[in-house]
């Protein structure tokens, strides 16, 4: 599952939007083979147009991008799909397909219109779920499982695409802190496998647990700010989020650790001033 030479998707001076109007403007990212970049600001800052013109979706309105130096606009749907894999913040499905199953979807892309899966392909399905600790929920019904199953399940049919770079959107959102930290965690070690990833959240915190680097989206700008520890200052997650946050190091007993943020909340009594 990936692991091998590596790649580079790149965005150049580029706007993005529909029908001539731009959302997103003058953008630069790089996301290199390894690298895991969290994606910041708020909602309506353009997220979503950025992951549709990542997935091929929408057309660049100007400015380029690449994938190894190949303009995205020459990749075929198909063919795109095994460079780029999609984890959609939440999924639902009518239908009561087992987990092993679903799984197996992400090999469609490397399949011929009328051929089945063969015995690699659920060798790699099966494997993709061993990768995220989730084998043992091969034969359930992915209706019936919990939040963070289903994220964990989405993943893992993303991972069986074997695409060079992964696009998560808000992974984390609307699982309890438990599940969070697990995601997090299998998300971290997919980046040690040389997939590249673009996570979006909403929690600076999941950047200082794993980012390479931090992109933020900010009054229609896609600004590639650097390190986590470099970028997120209490200025910047100002600017973004419009609230004051405290940003310290964690532990407090002098030893190497990780930074951590926290909300400044005014006011006096349990609910301040709301």
């Amino acid at each position: 599952m990936v692991n091998g030479s590596s790649s580079t998707l790149k965005m150049t001076g580029a706007s993005l939007g529909y029908n001539g109007h731009a959302i997103v403007r003058d953008a630069d990212l790089v996301i290199r083979s390894g690298e895991i970049i969290c994606l910041l600001g708020q909602n309506g800052a353009g997220k979503t147009t950025l992951f549709r013109t990542l997935l091929g979706l929408v057309r660049p309105i100007q400015g380029g991008i690449t994938i190894d130096g190949r303009d995205l606009t020459r990749f075929s749907p198909r063919e795109l799909a095994r460079y780029i894999s999609w984890v959609p913040q939440s999924h639902s499905t009518p239908f009561p397909y087992k987990v092993s199953e679903v799984v197996l979807f992400g090999r469609s892309v490397h399949l011929g219109m009328f051929a089945s899966p063969g015995q690699r392909d659920r060798q790699i399905a099966s494997e993709c779920l061993e990768l995220l600790g989730i084998g043992h929920l091969a034969g359930r019904s992915f209706t019936e499982l919990s939040g963070g199953e289903r994220q964990m399940v989405m993943i893992a049919r993303a991972l069986a695409q074997e695409a060079r770079f992964m696009i998560l959107d808000e992974p984390a959102s609307n699982l309890d802190f438990g599940n969070q930290v697990r995601v997090v965690q299998k998300i971290r070690d997919l980046g040690m496998r040389s997939i590249g990833i673009l996570m979006a959240t909403h929690h600076p915190d999941h950047a200082f647990m794993m980012a390479s680097g931090v992109a933020v989206l900010e009054g229609g700008r896609l600004v590639q700010a650097g390190s986590p520890d470099g970028a997120l200052t209490p200025e910047m997650l100002k600017r973004i989020y419009g609230v004051e946050v405290q940003v310290f190091d964690t532990p407090p007993n002098g030893h190497v650790g990780r930074k951590v943020c926290a909300p400044v909340v005014h006011g006096h009594g349990m609910y301040g001033n709301l």
